[in-house]
Parts: C-alpha cells; sequence; structure tokens
C-alpha cells in the first residue's frame, strides 16, 4: 500500500487546494479529464500540464510543470509509470508538497525518492474516488 489513510487524508484536506494534474487535456473520454472536475467540483484549483498547454474546465494549461508561473501543492500523475518517476522528480524541483500517483502507476523508486525529499506521496490510487469517503464517518 503505497499511501495510508491518513497520509490520503492529509493530502485531500490539509496540504493545499492547487492541484496540477499531469496528463491532463480537452479529451473527455480520458481518466484525468473526469478526475479534473471531481476534484474542481471538491473546491481544487486544477491546473492542466500537458505537451499541448490545453485550457481545461476553464484553467489555463502549461506544457510541464517547470512552466506553471505559480507554486502548486499536489502533482496528480496521469502518466504511464515509465514516465511518472521523471514526474516526480520535476515535482520536487518545483516544490510541491505532495505527489499523487494514479490507478496503475506504480514507480517505488520514485515513492521512495520522494518521500526522502520530504514530500506526502500516494501511488496507485485515485482521488476522485477518495475524496468523497472522507466525509463519511
Amino acid at each position: 500500500m503505497y499511501g495510508d489513510r491518513e497520509t490520503v487524508r492529509r493530502i485531500l484536506t490539509e496540504t493545499g487546494d492547487t492541484w496540477a494534474v499531469v496528463g491532463l487535456s480537452s479529451n473527455t473520454s480520458r481518466a484525468a479529464y473526469g478526475v479534473a472536475q471531481v476534484l474542481q467540483r471538491y473546491g481544487k484549483r486544477i491546473v492542466p500540464v500537458h505537451p499541448k498547454a490545453e485550457t481545461v474546465h476553464g484553467e489555463q494549461g502549461y506544457a510541464s510543470l517547470a512552466d506553471v508561473p505559480f507554486p502548486v501543492d499536489v502533482v496528480d500523475v496521469f502518466v504511464n509509470s515509465e514516465l511518472a518517476g521523471a514526474v516526480a522528480d520535476e515535482a520536487v524541483a518545483a516544490g510541491a508538497a505532495a505527489v499523487w500517483f494514479q490507478l496503475g502507476v506504480v514507480d517505488e523508486g520514485a515513492y521512495a525518492r520522494t518521500r526522502d525529499a520530504g514530500l506526502e506521496m500516494v501511488m496507485d490510487r485515485c482521488p476522485a474516488i477518495e475524496i468523497p469517503l472522507l466525509e463519511r464517518p
């Protein structure tokens, strides 16, 4: 398990409300599109990060994390596992407080590096599934 319940809760409720969603484009059939909508519904500001730098859900997109001109709190990663470690390293360099690898995205080395750098991290989980569960006692 890469992210116990308490870590999940902290990231979703205490870490901050600006979420860079890496892999988010205007393609409505992709999971990132729907997850970003859920995050917005729960009061998160989403920042699309995708090579196309498209505006998605009313938010300006950026081609890379390094291009985002303001701090992000959480980096939500929708790229495949082979590319995810580099994104986690970029998140550390950008000063993010947490990294979240989506369902099916696993890189144990990136998990260790990110945690060693002092960031919270969750892997192989989905915030759109987890955030509604916080409302339950």
